[in-house]
């Protein structure tokens, strides 16, 4: 048995841990999402729900806690030996739905269905499920553990508050937790490659009847995306793309002048990634001419990183997966912890449930698997506060 999973078993058969394992309150932590998950929250917008989050922190008892000017919620709960390198564990508050959306929720078998749900909002009522048993239990873990509930992770965020929160406290951590809520059983050690592009098209426009066949920004644009879905890139590494929103032109009888769409990129290695935007580059290169011409504004840049997956990060995680009945799988994905990974910190992401449909409407989370996911989530956090001042000494 390795110290790592040495530690994960002691911890799972605590007599005083069970004690704590036996308040786990999931029908509490599925209110708690829903009270989450109804305060609207869009990438930039995130304000009240980040002031609901606030308040939680603090009547659970949290020290230091406060929101930043990117509403960033940050706060302290005091280890042992506080001056030990610390823990944080963070779930991004922000959703990709607008601040107008439909954010009705409905709950049908074991499933619990609304925008948002899942992407992330139980990740957040987790964290505070979980501070909140560290209060009713007077849980004092060996390290301080910062609570962090972080914005801008969607979207055109680019990451930018979890940027932030590591600009604050670099140089307090040790190790990261980012917990996500539809990804239990999954243990992300690697982040990947992200590229955001504007690319916008200029061209003379004109009246559709009088000017017919001169040259049109939206008819620009839409050759480029054309030959931009021509463009295939590998499999290994994993690399794709995708034109997610496209814009322009002002009336149905009009040639544009303008218009424009945005560009998501993604590899598991910046190699593929650069050269993917090359392709995309040439591409733009040969639909250029005198009279239509391109922008392009680069809006997201997430740079990848990665841990080994023997660190003793990750085989934690998969020893506490394995205390609650899971195998654990490694993956890579686009998270907060890209951040993190590439700053050097050791960092993976975890998850409290397991769902579908994210990104939608009638995103779901299942209902049964959040206890065992809040179960495994303070067996990981306990475990880490007890290891992660070796890792740093290292």
């Amino acid at each position: 048995m390795d110290f790592s999973n040495g530690i994960i078993h002691w911890l799972a058969n605590s007599a005083a841990l069970n004690e704590v394992r036996q308040g786990i309150d999931e029908e509490a932590l599925l209110a708690e999402a829903i009270a989450v998950q109804q305060i609207p929250a869009p990438t930039f917008a995130e304000g009240p729900r980040a002031e609901y989050v606030r308040r939680r922190f603090e009547q659970a008892g949290l020290q230091d806690a406060r929101v930043d000017v990117l509403f960033n919620v940050v706060g302290r709960w005091p280890g042992t030996y506080p001056d030990r390198p610390a823990v944080m564990l963070s779930a991004h508050l922000d959703t990709v739905f607008g601040a107008g959306a439909d954010l009705s929720v409905r709950r049908e078998g074991n499933r619990l269905y609304g925008p948002g749900i899942g992407d992330n909002s139980v990740a957040v009522a987790g964290l505070l499920a979980l501070l909140d048993l560290f209060a009713r239990h007077s849980i004092r873990p060996d390290a301080d553990i910062w609570f962090v509930a972080n914005s801008r992770e969607e979207g055109l965020g680019n990451l930018d508050g979890i940027r932030a929160v590591w600009e604050q406290l670099h140089d307090r951590l040790g190790a990261a937790l980012v917990v996500e809520g539809m990804a239990l059983g999954r243990v992300y050690r690697a982040g990947i490659a992200v590229r955001r592009l504007k690319i916008t098209c200029h061209a003379p426009g004109g009246h559709s009847w009088l000017h017919f066949g001169s040259p049109s920004a939206v008819h620009g644009l839409i050759k480029l995306g054309a030959r931009i879905l021509d463009i295939k890139p590998p499999e290994k590494p994993r690399t794709t793309y995708n034109i997610g929103v496209i814009e322009g032109g002002c009336s149905v009888n009009s040639l544009a002048t303008s218009a424009h769409f945005y560009l998501d990129m993604r590899s598991e290695t910046a190699r593929a990634l650069h050269t993917l935007e090359q392709a995309v580059n040439a591409a733009i290169a040969a639909c250029r001419n005198r009279e239509v011409t391109f922008d392009v504004e680069v809006v997201g840049d997430r740079p990848s990183g990665a841990i080994d997956p023997a660190h003793p990060l990750v085989q934690t995680a998969v020893s506490a997966l394995h205390a609650i009945g899971i195998r654990g799988v490694l993956d890579a994905g686009s998270t907060d912890a890209n951040v993190l990974l590439a700053n050097g910190l050791p960092t993976i992401t975890v998850g409290l449930s397991v769902g579908g449909n994210a990104h939608r409407p009638d995103e779901f989370v299942e209902v049964g698997p959040v206890g065992k996911g809040l179960w495994h989530l303070l067996l990981l956090v306990l475990a880490t506060a007890q290891q992660v001042h070796t890792w740093h000494a290292d």
